[in-house]
């Protein structure tokens, strides 16, 4: 009786953990799934319990995380909330809506048409030497703007959702000041951390 208690202990466990992917936790999946047809919240630093969050290193997606259909969810609502006009924004990290995994959006203002696309697992691997300083502002530091100094150009890695497979781009000019700032929210750093004095 005991063993067959035990297999069937195991077989629920086996059940429940197949049934959502291990990449999100609950707190995540709860953002995810509550009210989809609304924006995301954003995280700011006027909350003491959203600093923490913004302040906490991101992870991966697994390869099931990624092929999910939360993920697509969340890619969608994080494209829809950074490009509404009520928000104004030209970039988005998982962190700023609550959930810390290596996700970003940026808008493209280096492709035809400008258009808001998502970079899962995504990374800086190179940044040149030459910099440019300009003012930067974020959705999680209402109300503020100072000067910060970034690389010219990057190299980034990201999944490809399309090809399934990593990717590695160049990018310049201001879209790689935006994936600069974003990617830095994923390592809980806050473009304020970078300001010249």
């Amino acid at each position: 009786m005991k063993q067959i208690f035990f297999l069937f202990s195991i077989v629920i466990v086996l059940v429940t953990s197949c049934s959502e992917d291990a990449s999100f936790s609950k707190s995540d999946l709860n953002i995810i799934r509550t009210n989809p047809e609304q924006l995301l919240k954003i995280y700011t630093i006027e909350s003491e319990s959203e600093t923490l969050v913004l302040r906490k290193s991101s992870s991966d997606l697994s390869q099931r995380g990624l092929r999910s259909d939360e993920f697509a969810v969340l890619a969608e609502r994080m494209i829809a909330t950074v490009s509404d006009t009520l928000v104004g924004g030209v970039g988005l990290a998982a962190p700023q809506v609550g959930i810390n995994k290596n996700i970003v959006v940026v808008q493209r203002f280096d492709k035809s048409g400008e258009p808001f696309e998502v970079y899962p697992n995504i990374s800086i691997i190179e940044y040149s030497d030459e910099k440019t300083k300009g003012p930067e502002g974020c959705l999680s530091v209402p109300g503020e703007r100072y000067d910060v100094e970034r690389s010219a150009s990057i190299k980034i890695t990201y999944f490809d959702i399309e090809t399934n497979t990593m990717v590695e781009e160049e990018i310049n000019g201001f879209t790689s000041i935006i994936f600069q700032h974003e990617v830095d929210h994923l390592n809980g750093i806050i473009y304020t951390d970078r300001v010249l004095m």
